[in-house]
């Protein structure tokens, strides 16, 4: 039993990972509201060694409550790609890798409805590390990305930018590597 659970081990640290991050004009898809921003990191054996990141085109404009909160205006994303283009290169970034996010619910609603208007599924295996931190530090006055990471890794790296999809997600994959190595 003991080499067969190593086996298992190896294999799940072997397998590519990709922490994942969006940044929305809100909060439900199904209200027209759309993907602005992705990010991901690709982990394998707890280093990351990919990166996946674009703002997204879209036809409307930016509520300014969100852009209150992730700093995205509507100049930013002018010249931006569109969906139809960076979310099936995307779908290849992710490939057939475990999926993981901090509030994975909503970053995976977002991205099953984008996806299936363009035709594309998203069935990958997925973890919450929002859900995992619920669970293992309930103690914490709160499970926001950032106080969890400031929990497990003391001080924010000064460089990063909250609520920007790539430094989001580079920051939940520093806490999926504390957490996943519990």
């Amino acid at each position: 039993m003991g080499r067969n659970h190593k086996q298992l081990i190896g294999k799940e640290l072997n397998q590519r990972v990709v922490v994942l991050d969006i940044e929305t004009t809100g909060l439900m898809p199904q209200r027209g509201h759309r993907i602005i921003e992705i990010g991901a990191v690709a982990l394998q054996e707890n280093q990351i060694v990919d990166e996946f990141h674009s703002l997204i085109r879209i036809q409307r404009h930016i509520p300014r409550n969100a852009q209150k909160i992730h700093g995205i205006s509507d100049e930013m994303l002018q010249e931006c790609p569109g969906a139809e283009i960076v979310l099936p290169q995307f779908h290849d970034f992710i490939h057939q890798s475990k999926l993981v996010a901090h509030n994975a619910k909503f970053d995976l609603t977002f991205l099953r409805y984008e996806l299936a208007r363009l035709g594309l599924s998203l069935t990958h295996p997925a973890i919450c590390t929002l859900k995992m931190s619920r669970r293992h530090y309930p103690f914490l006055p709160n499970h926001k990305l950032e106080t969890v990471a400031r929990y497990l890794l003391g001080e924010l790296p000064t460089a990063i930018q909250r609520h920007r999809a790539l430094d989001d997600a580079k920051l939940a994959a520093k806490i999926w590597m504390v957490m996943n190595g519990k």
